[in-house]
């Protein structure tokens, strides 16, 4: 008996006992291959070319009957045509062209998928299909990390022109897709009971896969920044996933993980903040990367909600660096500096690469401000304003006040800002007029323009009184911020509420795509049969 017909035995009897684990554990790909493999290698080419291709599959079909309706296993239509595939990838597979390797390992992965299918036994290769998932994950992302190797590929989307170019699919983007047809299987299965569960209370069925090749498809997603395509996996997770809870930790922190970050992409805060807070709490002590990962995260969406990290958080050991970059920021939005605040965000800060590669730069600058505001305005009424008294005159600010004192901050980052351009200038240009694009010429740059008016700072106050992050009005006539109801509790209390405070109460705790509560036989899809209705109008 050849290598390949005893492989081929093996093969069966696993298929026999429906023993996926093992299954996968003899479809090995990633080198160094056992030495076995390379004698089913050798077989391959000497007696199964590619010109004996119907050959190879013969011998499969042979050596692997397929199943019937009992309780044994065997063989389907369309596991044979994937292994067929698999000893196609075995044979022909050249791993120092890592190109050529990741297509044919996507025509594997595919062919997996269509074995998956089957009712009965495509569970068995649901392992497999996972191994093969992470794989071509891996092989995705080390390709995207080697421009070189993949230059033709991004010359033919930038050769099609028009729309083409907008709806163009990234080698990354590519394979996730492939996967994630393999994760449909997983969500329309349809065995089992309406809550997706077995007796034991586990996911049944294909059900298992659901959550182990989402994070796949999430991470290369997230990778290539699709997040319209990763919207998918959340929605399709939402409407057919068994609750979260059933399913291993790992895949819940890493799920959570990055719905948190699909939400504060999406400017979700608070739905970030709980999907986060979780991860970081079901998260293994012992999982340093991934805690600090998640931590980043959870960090800027708190300070965007007004919830500053304790020295307690910030001094664990997956939080290593953080306290230099993230307290500098809190501690000016406590004070109100505008210019330390806007120096500290800005492109030109050491800070700023870290930031954008994390993709949290814009977010914090463009939604603390408003907090900085805040703070000023409180600072301002503490220095020179009225906290009332027996007359029942009103506790209010001066207006005047605070323009003052925004001119004043303005006016010292011009001057700051001024310098470290000139600092700049002098050494990018080395004695020569920096370049201006004729469009440009004559403009005014933005940090050369107008100080915030009067009307601005109105502006301002009406905003934060709208987002109930002030509590009174605004008297036009007199120029002043009047608190209102600061008659039982102090004037600084009740005029300038705690941020997060007032956000937590108007929050909902819902977050869209985390599947909390079993879902009811109602809940499932039902087909609603109209034949015999009469026509709209008939009686």
């Amino acid at each position: 008996m050849s290598t390949i017909d005893q492989f081929l035995s093996e093969i069966y009897q696993i298929l026999r006992s429906k023993n996926g684990q093992k299954l996968r554990d003899y479809l090995v790909l990633e080198p160094p291959l056992p030495p076995l493999y390379g004698v089913i290698v050798n077989e391959l080419r000497a007696n199964f070319p590619a010109s004996k291709q119907d050959a190879l599959e013969a011998q499969c079909k042979k050596l692997l009957p397929e199943y019937d309706d009992g309780e044994t296993g065997g063989s389907w239509t369309s596991f044979i045509s994937f292994l067929v595939q698999y000893f196609v990838f075995l044979r022909d597979v050249n791993v120092e062209q890592l190109l050529e390797t990741h297509d044919m390992l996507k025509l594997l992965l595919q062919s997996c998928t269509l074995a998956l299918s089957d009712a009965t036994m495509g569970i068995v290769v649901l392992p497999s299909i996972v191994s093969f998932s992470r794989t071509l994950a891996r092989l995705a992302i080390g390709l995207d990390k080697r421009p070189d190797l993949i230059a033709h590929l991004t010359q033919m989307g930038a050769g099609m022109g028009g729309e083409d170019v907008a709806e163009r699919v990234t080698l990354v983007e590519g394979s996730a897709n492939v996967i994630r047809e393999a994760l449909k299987k997983c969500l329309s299965e349809k065995t089992g009971n309406a809550t997706g569960l077995d007796a034991n209370g586990r996911p049944d069925g294909r059900r298992i896969g659901i959550y182990l090749l989402g994070n796949i498809c999430l991470k290369l997603f997230f990778h290539c920044r699709k997040l319209r395509s990763a919207e998918f996996v959340f929605n399709s997770v939402n409407q057919n996933s068994p609750p979260l809870f059933h399913f291993a930790a790992s895949q819940r922190v890493t799920y959570l993980y990055y719905l948190g970050r699909y939400h504060f992409a999406n400017n979700h805060f608070f739905r970030a903040q709980l999907a986060l807070q979780a991860a970081y709490d079901q998260c293994h002590r012992e999982a340093v990367k991934q805690r600090r990962s998640i931590l980043v995260y959870l960090i800027t969406s708190n300070i965007i909600l007004g919830r500053f990290p304790s020295m307690q958080v910030l001094g664990r050991s997956e939080a290593k660096g953080l306290q230099e970059i993230f307290l500098p920021i809190c501690q000016t939005i406590k004070r109100g500096d505008l210019t330390t605040f806007r120096s500290l965000l800005g492109m030109d800060h050491p800070n700023a690469a870290w930031l954008l590669q994390k993709r949290v730069l814009l977010q914090l600058r463009n939604r603390c401000e408003v907090l900085v505001w805040r703070s000023l305005a409180r600072r301002t009424f503490v220095l020179s304003g009225f906290i009332g008294d027996a007359s029942k005159k009103a506790p209010n600010l001066s207006l005047e006040d605070l323009h003052t004192l925004a001119l004043y901050l303005e006016g010292r980052a011009s001057v700051v800002g001024a310098e470290v351009r000139d600092s700049h200038s002098e050494n990018s240009t080395n004695g020569h007029d920096e370049y201006v694009d004729p469009d440009l010429e004559g403009e005014v740059d933005p940090e050369d323009g107008e100080m915030v008016s009067m009307d601005e700072i109105k502006s301002i106050i009406a905003s934060l009184i709208y987002q109930d992050l002030l509590h009174g009005f605004i008297s036009h006539r007199y120029l002043r911020f009047v608190i209102t109801g600061a008659k039982a509790k102090p004037a600084l209390e009740v005029g300038f509420p705690t941020v997060w405070n007032v956000i937590q109460a108007a929050a909902d705790t819902e977050v869209p795509g985390w599947v909390k509560e079993e879902r009811a036989q109602a809940d499932r899809p039902r087909v609603i049969k109209i034949t015999g209705a009469r026509p709209v109008g008939v009686a």
